[in-house]
């Protein structure tokens, strides 16, 4: 998935430090990660080559913060099931879809602050009226599922609801034809071969 191109530029050297060219001072991982957060758009860029590496130091960023106590947000599950698509055919679909569902995730992120506060910034009975967060959550992964699906039906010639091989619903099923035992015709055969020597030794 290519990185967007912003305003700033940050150079990465051979010694791993990275230069922002805007502000003239080198900063850290964590220094890009709350301009993440400021939402303030930034290119990486190999001091050498000029290649864009912003999607590998992004990645870095990620694996930082996942390694820090108390931040981990990537479910082993998710984790296992996001390896095992690397080289699968949904790898096409995959980033879209994340991409998607994080987009949708975000423009919802506001409504779900303000009921969260509300449910857990008061006494301990509010805290438990959280069902409206919750189900907001819920809506979201159902949307998110709905939106795979219409992927999905973009990729495949068929519906995925259809079974390989089944008749559409005007077409009239072809009549089945009986199996053919082939063991019991072979017998029959065996059987008829030995009539005909019988036969043959009584002449």
């Amino acid at each position: 998935m290519a990185a967007k191109t912003g305003d700033i530029v940050i150079k990465k050297y051979a010694n791993r430090r990275l230069y922002n060219t805007g502000t003239s001072t080198y900063v850290t991982l964590e220094d890009l990660a709350e301009m993440v957060k400021r939402n303030e758009d930034f290119t990486v860029q190999d001091a050498k080559t000029g290649e864009d590496i912003t999607h590998s130091v992004l990645t870095q960023i990620i694996f930082e913060l996942e390694n820090k106590d108390g931040q981990n947000m990537l479910p082993i599950p998710f984790l296992r099931q996001l390896i095992a698509y690397y080289g699968d055919q949904m790898q096409v679909v995959l980033p879209t879809f994340l991409e998607q569902s994080m987009s949708a995730f975000a423009k919802e992120q506001e409504r779900m602050r303000e009921q969260l506060t509300a449910a857990f910034g008061k006494t301990p009975m509010d805290m438990m009226n959280v069902s409206a967060p919750i189900k907001l959550v819920e809506e979201q992964v159902r949307r998110n599922t709905e939106m795979l699906q219409h992927a999905m039906r973009m990729f495949t010639p068929f519906p995925l609801n259809k079974t390989a091989g089944a008749a559409e619903p005007n077409e009239t099923p072809a009549p089945e034809k009986p199996a053919k035992d082939t063991g019991l015709d072979e017998l029959k055969e065996q059987i008829a071969a030995m009539q005909r020597k019988l036969d043959s030794l009584d002449k």
